[in-house]
């Protein structure tokens, strides 16, 4: 079977989750194996929470889960593309359509460039 060579980053390995039907880019987090085979087993995305030391399934408090379309390993097997669809619209914890919703424009400023879709308070309290 095709699996992700773990050990190359120390245990994890970058995940980039893409919008399947689009190509938006929603989102990179890290996978370890055990995250990997959550993932395979529920057809929902893990990953595996860097800051919380912990096993982190996409959407488990919001709803906004990742289903998996389709998986690409890259040709080291050291990183990971998760072609998904994304339900609830919103990939960011911030609320927004995708992590990736600043855009550095030709005159150098930043500006949005992806939706916001909710309000982070209102789904995981006060002072998220």
């Amino acid at each position: 079977m095709l699996k992700p060579d773990f050990e190359k980053g120390g245990g994890l390995i970058p995940a980039i989750a893409q919008d399947a039907a689009s190509g938006e880019v929603l989102m990179l987090a890290y996978m370890n194996d055990l995250a990997w085979e959550k993932t395979l087993e529920t057809g929902e995305v893990h990953y595996w929470s860097r800051s919380r030391g912990k096993l982190w399934h996409k959407g488990g408090t919001s709803g906004h889960v990742q289903k998996v379309k389709s998986i690409r390993l890259d040709c080291d097997r050291d990183a990971i593309v998760v072609l998904i669809e994304q339900i609830g619209g919103a990939a960011c914890h911030t609320g927004y359509r995708s992590c990736f919703f600043s855009e550095l424009g030709p005159d150098g400023e930043a500006r949005e460039c992806s939706p916001k879709v909710f309000d982070p308070e209102k789904v995981y309290g006060p002072g998220a």
